[in-house]
């Protein structure tokens, strides 16, 4: 079985970079244009240069920025806009 782990883990870098440069806008994307990415990857993928330059070269790679800070989800409960709207939305009569 450990015999097979190499070539799984290679099998699962290939995919995901072809994944990964299908799903990527065509504006994010450097050097070269995507389709030609996609035959980079497909025809080196197997000595793993087509996975590793697409992940290395080929995506414009947004670091976040440490002043910033990020978007986080917030649940309905710690949501005072999402409170707010549920007393706009109780009866008055109920009370």
């Amino acid at each position: 079985m450990l015999r097979y782990l190499p070539l799984l883990l290679v099998l699962a870098l290939w995919i995901y970079a072809f994944v990964d440069c299908l799903n990527t806008p065509e504006e994010e994307v450097r050097g070269m244009p995507k389709a030609v990415w996609i035959i980079v990857i497909l025809l080196f993928g197997e000595v793993l240069v087509g996975p590793v330059a697409w992940l290395i070269a080929g995506k414009v790679r947004n670091a976040p920025r440490p002043d910033a800070a990020p978007d986080r989800w917030v649940a309905p409960d710690d949501n005072p806009e999402f409170l707010k709207s549920l007393r706009k939305d109780e009866d008055p009569e109920k009370d």
